[in-house]
């Protein structure tokens, strides 16, 4: 029996193991897309092995040509950019309120960052949901 095991082992073709680098250099805050990458033979720990991981998404540091990809080093690209006017929305049982603020941070969607009420002043935590608009509140 283990001699069977052993043959089937051997005579399976062993799966490619594969590393994403970066192509040329990539600034923080850039969009990658697939001209931006590359696929290199050989498993390197914590790196990313596909490269439809990368695409799409945002650098979150400057990567350099040759280097692995890790998933530390990505993020969903950013929806709300830092000193842009954005809708401020409340929204709870019923009670719409809208009102202008200005981002304080970049945030992709879903993530929480700081906005000053342009008519109070006052700086709050909100939820990014979509281009330009963010939602304050418990139903965040």
């Amino acid at each position: 029996m283990r001699w069977f095991l052993l043959m089937l082992a051997l005579a399976s073709p062993a799966t490619a193991q594969e590393t994403v680098i970066a192509a040329g250099t990539i600034r923080g805050s850039a969009l990658i897309g697939p001209a931006d990458v590359a696929v290199i033979e050989g498993a390197t720990p914590g790196a990313l092995s596909d490269m439809s991981h990368a695409i799409g998404m945002e650098a979150r540091v400057n990567l350099y040509p040759g280097r692995p990809i890790r998933p530390g080093d990505l993020r969903p690209p950013a929806i709300v950019e830092r000193n842009e006017i954005v809708s401020l929305r409340y929204n709870y049982g019923g009670l719409l309120v809208m009102t202008e603020g200005r981002a304080l941070d970049r945030a992709a969607e879903g993530e929480a960052l700081r906005v000053i009420n342009l008519a109070s002043r006052q700086t709050v935590t909100a939820t990014a949901t979509g281009p330009g608009l963010v939602t304050v509140g418990p139903n965040r």
